[in-house]
Order: C-alpha cells, then structure tokens, then sequence
C-alpha cells in the first residue's frame, strides 16, 4: 500500500525517499514516461509503468523499448531483469504507489487546438484508484489551467480532495531528445503545486530521486506556461537563425561565424544566445507547442503574431534546403533529375530515432518528386518508423547508400555520420560530389580537403 506521504513529516519523508521505498508509476509509457521511468529504476526506485498499448507493456515486460534514445536501451533491459522496472496496462496499480507521474502526448487538432483526451482518460484511470497522501505530478505539456480545470476535478471525483487528501504539482518536461537521459538528471525542474505541501513534496522528491534542486512557481498554470515559453522562445530563436542564414548564402557570408560573433555580446545576465539553423525544425514540442500559444492567444482575445512568425519561416526550411541542393547541382552541370542523392538521417534530430512530425519528410517528399534516384540510410530508424518519412526502402549501410551519389545530403548529424571519414565518402561517391550539411554538422575544410564540395545552411 501507499506510504501517505503528505501526512508524514518533512524529516520523515527525506528518510522515505533517501530509502527509495517509495513506489512510483508512471501513466503513459511513450518517450517521456520510458525515459523517466528507467531513469528513476536505475537509481533504485520501484516503478511501474502503465500504458494502454499492450506491445508497449509487453516490451517492457521483455526488457526493451521501441524508443531510440542513447543508453535508453541499457537503463531497461538493466531494470527490468533487476525487477525494479516492470509494466502493466491495469490502472489498479495505481493504488500500490506513492507517487502517479502522468506523461501522456498532447497533439494538435485540426485548428491547432491541443487535444487532451489522453489527459482526461489518463486521470480518469489514476482517479478510480487513487489513495489518500499519494502525490500525482502531471508532466505532459498542456494548455495553462490544465491541472487545476481538467485533472483535478477528475482525480476529486475519487472522494478526495487535492492539497488536502492527495498531493497534486505540475512539472513540466524538459527534455531534448538525443540526450534525455542525462538532461532528466542535470537540469532544475519547474514545479507548480496546487497548495505548497502539494510543491513541497515535490520538490523533495526531485532533488532525492534525480539530484536537481526545483524552480517553485505560485501554481500549475505558471508552471504550464513555462514549458509553452522554453518551446516558443527555441523556435523563434531557429526562425531567426534560418533567415540570417538565408541572408549569409545570398552574400556569400558564413552565418556560423557571424552567430558566434553576435553570441559574445553581453546583455543583463546572459550573453546574446542565437542557435544555429539548420534544414527545418522538428519533433513532437517545437511543432506544436508554438501553436499551443497561439489558440492560448485566440482564447484570450489576443492576436498571437510570434508563434505564427516562427513557425511560417521554419516551416520554409525544407523547401529552402531543396533548392540549395538544386543550385549546387547546376554548378557542377548536372541537374537534380538525372542526379543520384544519398540522404543520410531522416529522424528529426541527431541521435534519435525519432520521426514524429521530422522536417525531412517534407524533403525527401521533395527528392521523390523531383525524379532523382534516391536512395536513404538512417542507422537510428527502424523499417516501420521509416515508412512515416518514405517509400523508399532505407539501404541498410552508409557504403551502399553513398556508392556514386552525385550528391549527399546530411539531413541529420548523427554520430555514425559524423566519425563516417570523409576521405571514404569521396573514394565511394561520383565526381564532383556535393556535400549539403543540413544540420551544418561538419567543417568545411574538413569536407573540402577529401575533393567535395561543400554547402551548409548559411555557409
């Protein structure tokens, strides 16, 4: 049974969690919830994961995960022959916790609303088996007053009250795909609570369970806005990077150089902080978060131009890297048509397998259409995930992929991609090869010293 840990004193609770006796499940086993729950298992914690897809549940159950994600693999397979990670898809493991982590996705609707009918049948299911002093932290990204509108009115239909019978926070996720797991342990969480027991809690739990201090908020919807800001503020700050880019190839100007410069200017507490451009912008938050903000906006009667801005120019990115290519194969005399292109990554960040919602859909759809022999290779990529980018069945290793392309094109910065020695890639591809750097992952000269020729995003 739970331990009631909002009845217990703060000393009290310290020992409980310092001893990882207290039990912990995590609703929705998706890319967060694995990632989170393996995590807390290898640092000794009971978990539990609970989804509703049974071959999630029966992966776990067998010690893997269909999630790509560097030293994810390991940390379950680890955990759960260790017996402290298992899976279920029955919410009446709920009652043998102490603490429910909720981290089911939010996707857009057909106008950009956010969808929360997986948060509604997520509490629906934590709410029928919920116990007094147990601590419920929503994590999915939500509109602001989610929490406090939509989960706590749903977990009180228990007979229990929040901030009083149960502890209710929100935290939002912050992590980057491609180094989830050390980001989980290293970087401060936002914790909003609906009472400051309900924080105070959570806060503890944090700091004992992952080694990070929490930054505490007044309540749930500061906390919900939060994670909308983080997401809006990187991909307004891409947009910006992408049309300097666009500038510096008009110019003839390496817009690394001129970011770097620009990034060394001091203001207030912080330095100037301008991230790169790449071929588009990707994954499950960026692409949708900003939308969040703008129906946010609408609801309030507000005209939300920012989020409309970075994503109208973000979303020119692929389209844009196409037509790089294109140039840069009429400088060499040969047209895209009648031209051979390797396409190295299709997930939608380096190191992940990753396609919800990737950038280089819209590009390889661009490749396809233009009547070029494509052939495509992503070592991180699974068969079936791959068919949500292309028909084009991936080659199954980088030399066969390359082998007498007029042209490569890097749409990810994979590690394997990144040791790849580009002395090889010039002995396999054809004459005059061209190397466009969609994720501007490799240095010129590097590139240019093996007899390619290179083109970046603004380089």
């Amino acid at each position: 049974m739970a331990h009631g840990m909002l009845d217990l004193p703060a000393d009290e609770l310290d020992a409980l969690f310092a001893r990882r006796e207290a039990r912990v499940a995590v609703v929705g086993f998706g890319y967060i919830g694995v990632v989170i729950g393996a995590v807390l298992a290898d640092r000794g914690w009971q978990v539990t994961g609970i989804d509703v897809r049974p071959e999630v549940v029966g992966e776990i159950t067998r010690g893997t995960t269909r999630v790509r994600e560097p030293g994810l693999d390991d940390l379950v397979a680890r955990n759960v022959g260790a017996g402290r990670l298992t899976a279920t898809t029955d919410f009446a493991a709920v009652a043998q916790q102490d603490v429910v982590i909720v981290t089911v996705g939010t996707p857009l609707g057909q106008d950009y609303e956010p969808v929360v009918d997986d948060i509604e049948a997520a509490a629906k299911g934590v709410a029928a088996f919920l116990t007094r002093g147990q601590l419920v932290v929503l994590k999915s990204t939500v509109p602001p007053n989610t929490t406090t509108g939509l989960v706590q009115p749903i977990l009180e239909t228990s007979g229990l009250r929040a901030g009083v019978d149960f502890g209710l926070a929100f935290c939002p996720e912050r992590l980057a795909e491609g180094r989830a797991v050390r980001d989980l342990t290293s970087i401060p969480v936002v914790v909003g609570g609906v009472d400051a027991r309900s924080a105070d809690v959570c806060q503890r739990l944090w700091r004992e369970a992952l080694g990070v201090e929490s930054v505490v908020v007044d309540s749930p919807r500061e906390a919900e806005l939060t994670k909308l800001a983080d997401n809006l503020w990187i991909d307004l700050n891409i947009a910006l990077a992408n049309e300097l880019a666009k500038i510096c190839d008009k110019l003839g100007s390496n817009v690394t150089q001129v970011i770097d410069a620009a990034n060394t200017l001091p203001k207030v507490n912080y330095n100037v902080n301008i991230l790169m451009p790449s071929m588009g912008v990707g994954g499950y938050c960026l692409t949708k978060d900003p939308w969040f903000v703008h129906h946010l906006g609408e609801q309030l009667g507000l005209d939300m131009l920012t989020p409309q801005t970075s994503r109208a120019v973000n979303d020119t990115m692929p389209a844009y890297t196409c037509e790089l290519l294109r140039e840069q194969l009429a400088l060499g005399g040969k047209e895209l048509k009648d031209s051979r292109v390797a396409v190295l990554g299709i997930a939608f960040k380096n190191n992940t397998g990753d396609c919800r919602l990737t950038p280089t859909r819209d590009v390889v759809r661009m490749l396809e259409e233009s009547g070029c022999t494509l052939l495509v290779h992503d070592p991180w990529v699974g068969p079936e995930e791959a068919l949500t980018v292309t028909t084009v069945p991936l080659t199954a290793t980088l030399d066969d992929t390359i082998r007498d392309a007029d042209a490569v094109v890097y749409l990810t910065g994979h590690q394997q991609f990144r040791d790849y020695p580009m002395t090889r890639v010039a002995e396999l591809t054809a004459q005059d090869c061209v190397v466009l750097d969609g994720r501007n992952a490799f240095q010129r000269s590097d590139v240019e010293s093996a007899g390619l020729r290179y083109k970046g995003i603004g380089r």
